[in-house]
């Protein structure tokens, strides 16, 4: 069986192994496809797995080998699913590999805000607090989390297990829910209260047209201005602009993102230049830990299409 992977760069940069996948047929592996490579790449192959190189409705009519498509990652929107379904092509995907992962992040860029300290590592580097006349040195202000409201938008496996951290940090926790029912300690709100309310507010929902640029200018407007706002679900729930001028005549004291709009974003983005934009480059899944289970879930999955039991089909 022919198997091509179309960018298996960022999952496996070279610390990782796709040994067990090669126990299951003929892999051939690239770090990167344009979308001009990715019909040559991947002719005759009957499984290909990708990560964010499209697997549309054209690329699918010119391989006619394609049995299977596998996405590296929790996300599919990468493949046109009703083209596949039409020709019969089984497609797949990761779920929860990175919940704990992702979770981390969060309280990673909260803690960069409310504690600074990478702010104090990089003043102590510069000699700020060796030429200090106290035995501290602080030219910023600290926050304690315990008893601030943490408002959730969205409790899938992310968002839940946010949830009991924020918790187990002695906070409250709001959040907007589809479930009928919440965990004991979380609060359902309307998404008016949750803004109102959210010391500290996280997007995990998904990117529909109803969430899209959930947070914008009248959503900021409900906030508070010393909240903080952490966005690692999907870049475009926030509209950059409406967030970057908040941040800049302080109608929003951070905002923490592990996503943007436009991955990688254009260098004239306008978050890029507010100091109290804490952004990292869509890494909160990348754990070692975390891409070892998507590798393994990746190949179990391929394993089970082989043997005509398919699992986390989507």
């Amino acid at each position: 069986m022919k198997i091509v992977i179309l960018d298996g760069y960022t999952a496996n940069p070279g610390d990782l192994s796709w040994r067990e996948l090669e126990k299951m047929g003929d892999v051939t592996v690239y770090e990167r496809t344009s979308p001009e490579e990715t019909v040559v790449r991947a002719a005759d192959a009957e499984v290909v797995l990708t990560n964010k190189v499209l697997m549309t409705r054209e690329v699918m009519e010119q391989l006619p080998q394609l049995k299977y498509i596998g996405v590296l990652a929790t996300g599919y929107n990468v493949v046109d699913i009703q083209a596949a379904h039409e020709r019969g092509i089984v497609v797949t995907n990761v779920p929860a590999y990175s919940t704990e992962s992702v979770a981390q992040m969060v309280f990673a860029h909260l803690l960069t805000v409310t504690n600074r300290t990478e702010h104090y590592a990089q003043q102590n580097r510069e000699g700020k607090w060796s030429r200090s006349k106290d035995f501290c040195y602080c030219d910023t202000t600290l926050t304690e989390m315990a008893g601030k409201t943490f408002g959730i938008v969205g409790l899938g496996n992310i968002g839940m297990r946010v949830a009991q951290i924020a918790l187990a940090f002695g906070m409250k926790v709001k959040a907007l829910s589809s479930k009928e029912v919440l965990p004991e300690g979380i609060e359902k709100v309307t998404l008016d209260e949750l803004l109102a309310t959210s010391d500290v507010l996280s997007l995990h929902c998904p990117l529909t047209d109803s969430t899209r640029h959930l947070i914008n200018k009248e959503s900021i407007q409900k906030m508070k201005s010393s909240a903080i706002l952490i966005n690692t679900g999907r870049g475009p729930l926030v509209d950059d602009d409406a967030v970057a001028n908040a941040l800049a005549e302080g109608r929003l004291y951070a905002f923490c993102a592990d996503v943007m709009t436009v991955e990688p974003p254009a260098a004239d983005n306008p978050l890029l230049k507010q100091s109290n934009a804490y952004i990292t480059p869509h890494i909160a899944w990348a754990s070692t830990e975390a891409r070892v289970r998507l590798i393994q879930i990746a190949t179990e999955n391929v394993g089970c299409f082989i043997n005509g039991k398919p699992q986390n089909v989507v």
